[in-house]
């Protein structure tokens, strides 16, 4: 049996009371966390343990959960910095209908390696570009999940509806509604693991309501309800999607989504920046969740979601990246403290506070992803997915609150990220990949994708 425990750490348990150790351990055996207290673990379990990690100094959490991102435009940062939504989908499209199996597992190796870098033990991926010959594009991000040992939940994703029928993406990017409703139920039945301790669980994901046709959503409902897997788009991001609705539909986004059956709590939904009061009160009834993602919606002019009304009607919400192409950074941790000010920017300095922000970060999204009896909280029976923070150095040293940290100070470096138990990042460095390997890969699928435009 492996035995691991964490002594003399400040613990963030973000369990239901909130519960916080000023110097508390965390004991793990075999992949799960067998108990969390306050003081020094007791002398019977530091003699049995098979590693002991001094916890001086150190920030305990549970691993951050990204409930939303795309992991192929890794390869595509830095273009069309200066544009709102519709523009930079449009600029982006010619390239991403040029991706193949092999550059998106390239691509999402080097995204997931600067996630678990930055705090994130479960990754969530929104994929919806299938070019014709381009192999097993889901394949090749859950192999990359596993080489770097993180937790992933893919989406098989898709577009229906081209530009000539009405959409927003060219017609070479989109799939036939037959299509891409096969290939959703193959990903489904190839890739994903229901089981408790899961490493890789798949969702079924329609791109937007811009890019998929109403058969599309209504279709793909169905089948992910028939499979007991979760259903994931983007809703109410823009001022432009709201003009899309209305002009194509006759209604908000939200209310188009509800009429085919987009409103559950099997669902979540990324960005949600536009909702009405209205809006928030269906979702809190359904449970449908939300991935809140606060730099992309800045880098991309799309607003300021509004997260303290979606929490006080009990919504749940998560953090997310979104992708690498509308958030370069790429980093989860620091989207904690993003949450936090925009928040505030939005609502008043009492809008969230950073203990809000970390459980929107751990909890919120282990709600939205349909997991919050696995991980989310360091709690024993859950799985072993924990970040250890340093912050007794310059950025930290002395700071009143260890959680402010996170929330409103520099994202301190990582001590240590485990998953399911098992080491993923160790003094700030991946342990199971080479970073110089990854950084060399992705340079070379960079510069491949743009020689095919």
């Amino acid at each position: 049996m492996t035995h691991t425990v964490i002594d003399g750490a400040y613990v963030v348990t973000v369990d239901a009371h909130g519960t916080e150790h000023a110097q508390g351990h965390v004991v793990l055996r075999d992949g799960r966390i067998a108990s969390v207290g306050a003081g020094r673990a007791p002398r019977e379990v530091i003699d049995g343990a098979a590693e002991v990690i001094s916890g001086t100094g150190l920030l305990v959490t549970p691993g951050l959960i990204n409930t939303h991102h795309h992991l192929y435009q890794w390869l595509t940062r830095g273009y069309a910095q200066d544009s709102i939504l519709f523009d930079w989908l449009v600029s982006l499209y010619p390239a991403w209908s040029r991706i193949d199996a092999d550059l998106v597992g390239d691509g999402a190796l080097g995204a997931m390696a600067v996630l678990a870098r930055s705090g994130c033990t479960t990754v969530g991926d929104h994929h919806y570009v299938f070019p014709r010959g381009g192999g097993d594009i889901v394949g090749s991000i859950v192999n990359a999940a596993s080489t770097l040992g993180v937790r992933l939940h893919a989406t098989r994703g898709s577009m229906d509806l081209g530009a000539s029928d009405g959409g927003l993406p060219p017609d070479f990017a989109v799939e036939s509604t037959a299509d891409a409703l096969a290939a959703s139920g193959e990903a489904v039945t190839t890739y994903d693991d229901s089981s408790f301790e899961s490493m890789v669980r798949v969702a079924i994901a329609p791109c937007s309501p811009f890019s998929v046709t109403a058969d599309l959503l209504r279709e793909s409902a169905d089948l992910a309800r028939s499979l007991g897997v979760r259903l994931h788009t983007h809703g109410a991001e823009t001022v432009e999607e709201e003009a899309y609705c209305r002009e194509r539909f006759g209604m908000s986004p939200t209310d188009y989504l509800e009429s085919v059956g987009w409103l559950g709590s099997d669902v979540w939904m990324a960005h949600c920046v536009h909702l009405s009061g209205a809006d928030i009160d269906r979702f809190a009834a359904t449970g449908t969740g939300v991935a809140h993602c606060p730099s992309s919606n800045g880098r991309l002019a799309a607003g300021i979601a509004p997260v303290r009304d979606m929490l006080r009607a009990g919504v749940p919400v998560g953090l997310g990246v979104d992708g690498a192409a509308s958030n370069e950074s790429g980093q989860l941790g620091t989207e904690v403290r993003a949450a936090v000010l925009a928040a505030r920017l939005r609502d008043g300095a009492d809008a969230l506070s950073g203990r809000d922000a970390l459980r929107i970060a751990t909890m919120g999204g282990a709600q939205v992803l349909g997991r919050a009896d696995q991980i989310g909280s360091l709690e024993p029976g859950k799985l072993a997915d924990l970040a250890l923070w340093r912050i007794d150095g310059v950025e930290h040293a002395g700071i009143a609150d260890p959680v402010a940290a996170l929330g409103l100070g520099a994202m301190p470096p990582l001590a240590r990220l485990i998953v399911q138990g098992r080491t993923v990042v160790e003094d700030g460095a991946l342990v199971r990949v080479d970073e110089a390997d990854v950084a060399a890969r992705v340079t070379r699928a960079s510069a491949v994708l743009q020689s095919r435009l």
